[in-house]
């Protein structure tokens, strides 16, 4: 299980989602192109859907539980980078089966 810290949040997430998270949040952000962040819990946590504003001035650092990397699905990128070009933001659902 890996992190986003986010300001004064911490975020929870599977190392691999993350790792698409991270990729995805620096294209955007180097593009000075803002968006939110949507995400559900589980029931097992509460249950909920959660919404951040990501922007270049909020100080955010990723945390891995995992030192490697695995294959990365560019399939999922492409979602995701669809999905923060909307006005309701970047959606982080499953990762698509046909994925790696």
């Amino acid at each position: 299980m890996g992190y986003l810290k986010y300001g004064r949040e911490e975020i929870p997430f599977e190392d691999r989602t993350a790792a698409h998270l991270e990729i995805v949040f620096s294209a955007k952000l180097r593009r000075a192109e803002h968006f939110f962040l949507n995400w559900r819990v589980s029931p097992a946590l509460g249950s909920g859907r959660h919404s951040i504003w990501i922007d270049n001035g909020v100080p955010m650092h990723f945390t891995f539980s995992g030192s490697v990397i695995g294959a990365i699905n560019r399939a999922w990128l492409d979602q995701l980078m669809l999905s923060a070009a909307t006005p309701l933001g970047m959606d982080v659902g499953d990762e698509p089966l046909d994925a790696h």
